[in-house]
């Protein structure tokens, strides 16, 4: 049961991770580490896509449930049924890397251009 805990908890955390990549730039703007931690998230990602390699949260999560069940196709709870279809959603590599420099170029412009608050 631990496994099984331990891997919904990991798709939680890569939820999070993945919504922080998306929204990092607009408390990067005010605060030096959040940035530096944004900009990097960035290009581990772009860097990922690039080699066509896993993030280290999906090897970690699929480890965690073959630990629990090595046979288990899906048995997760109601909630973690769909962070995992926000998660691990079906697009195409080049669809996701598009988004991923667009995601760049819009990080980067949130950081260049000062706005009025």
């Amino acid at each position: 049961m631990f496994y099984k805990i331990a891997a919904d908890i990991i798709v939680l955390i890569h939820f999070l991770w993945i919504a922080f990549l998306i929204v990092g730039a607009f408390p990067g703007r005010k605060n030096k580490w959040v940035k530096i931690f944004h900009i990097g998230g960035i290009g581990l990602a772009i860097v990922i896509q690039v080699f066509g390699w896993y993030c280290t949260l999906t090897h970690l999560e699929i480890w965690l449930r073959r630990m629990h069940n090595p046979s288990l196709s899906y048995e997760g709870s109601f909630i973690i049924y769909y962070v995992e279809k926000l998660v691990y959603f079906n697009l195409s590599p080049e669809i996701i890397f598009s988004m991923t420099i667009g995601l760049l170029l819009l990080s980067a412009w949130l950081y260049i251009f000062k706005f009025k608050n």
